[in-house]
């Protein structure tokens, strides 16, 4: 893997921004067609400083010795050859790799991911625990008639149940993440209905299980994205719990961070009221966005990229890298063939330093990032300057 392009910058100072002024809740899988669960911020950058180089960045001597966590990555093995690729390059350094996924159906079958077995053997040789994620995804979306079904319909929650434990065992999966998003606000009590009954069974099969969680920095945040998830209720039932900790910069949104700092902090705040610490992983993403300007809210998605991909962006148009101190994220912008002005937000040594200082602050179980396959070198360097991997 090619080391990370270091590119510094004179520090400039711009001025700071609030929250958008109609920036209104967006619910993933609304009537508008937005799919960004979190609230619309400013995109227009507080003060910037210096963009260190990698040799800079990292633990110093004040920083306190290194703890042992957990890590997990989410990997999408829709190419065979590409996701052992993927798999051999980061599995050193990660607990558990996260297989996305098995689609539950309405009767309690599963649709199988068709390629998982390579990447399955990748995943063991690297000492690694392979992880089955189970969704109510179908036809490119979260389905909350799917996941309703599974919880009203007793022989549907039975079957499910009885499949999931028989794929775990054929094909070797130790552990269990139950991802089920956009579910109905009213039908929370059904959801936890649900895991208290499946999640005991599947654990008496001496899997690890375990549930992703909505960001929430209150419990009386509702709708599709968040209501239904009981951060207190799924602490209590789950071995952890994952918060999808990312997507505030979004490729339907507004340009902004994808992980801001100080929106990660208030979901923590609220989590550790609710959930032992030592049961949350804080998600993280191994990616950002690259916006056409001006935003227009109908306009072209964004276009995701990896941070070397958006580094090596960086230096081919001359841009220069800027570092928002608010948000803790670094971006630029550049002008494209036909000259039009783009905007990139993304993920750099500082800021997975400050996402690493999070963990180390609250005292977290660990980190799982979305989503394998992105080329980021330097993060997996600096998770181990961090931290000790914990292995099977």
């Amino acid at each position: 893997m090619n080391r990370l392009i270091s590119i510094t910058m004179t520090a400039i100072l711009l001025v700071t921004a609030g929250c958008g002024g109609s920036g209104g809740q967006q619910q993933q899988g609304s009537g508008s067609g937005e799919n960004n669960p979190h609230k619309a911020q400013s995109a227009h950058p507080p003060k910037v400083e210096k963009v260190r180089n990698q040799n800079q960045a990292g633990p110093d001597e004040n920083r306190p010795a290194k703890r042992k966590i957990e890590s997990l990555g989410f990997l999408e093995p829709m190419d065979k050859q590409k996701a052992v690729k993927d798999v051999n390059k980061v599995a050193d350094h990660l607990t558990y790799v996260s297989f996305f996924s098995y689609r539950v159906k309405p009767d309690g079958g599963l649709t199988p991911l068709k390629k998982d077995e390579p990447a399955l053997e990748e995943t063991r040789k690297h000492g690694a625990i392979p992880m089955l994620v189970i969704t109510n995804f179908e036809e490119g979306n979260f389905r909350p008639e799917v996941a309703h079904k599974i919880f009203t319909d007793k022989k549907a929650s039975q079957r499910l149940t009885r499949n999931v434990i028989r794929v775990m065992k054929q094909k070797g999966y130790q552990a269990l993440n139950v991802d089920f998003e956009h579910i109905k606000e009213k039908d929370k009590k059904l959801y936890n209905g649900f895991l208290e009954t499946f999640l005991p069974a599947i654990k008496k099969e001496g899997f690890t299980v375990s549930t992703a969680l909505a960001p929430k920095s209150s419990e009386k945040q509702g709708g599709a994205w968040h209501g239904a998830h009981d951060y207190a209720f799924h602490g209590k039932v789950a071995d952890f719990v994952i918060l999808m900790t990312y997507e505030w910069g979004w490729s339907g949104g507004p340009p902004m961070a994808v992980s801001p700092i100080p929106q990660v902090k208030k979901v923590l705040d609220h989590a550790v009221t609710k959930i032992p610490r030592e049961k949350i992983v804080m998600g993280a993403p191994l990616y950002g966005y690259d916006w056409t300007l001006p935003y227009k809210k109908d306009g072209p998605p964004a276009k995701r990229l990896a941070p070397q991909e958006a580094m090596e962006l960086a230096q081919k148009t001359g841009a220069k890298i800027q570092f928002n101190n608010r948000d803790q994220a670094p971006f630029f912008y550049y002008r494209d063939d036909q000259q039009k002005k783009h905007v990139v937000w993304f993920e750099n040594e500082q800021s997975t330093q400050a996402k690493f200082d999070l963990i180390k602050e609250y005292r977290l179980r660990g980190i799982g990032y979305w989503v394998l396959g992105e080329e980021y070198p330097r993060n997996w360097s600096l998770l181990q300057d961090n931290f000790n991997i914990k292995k099977k």
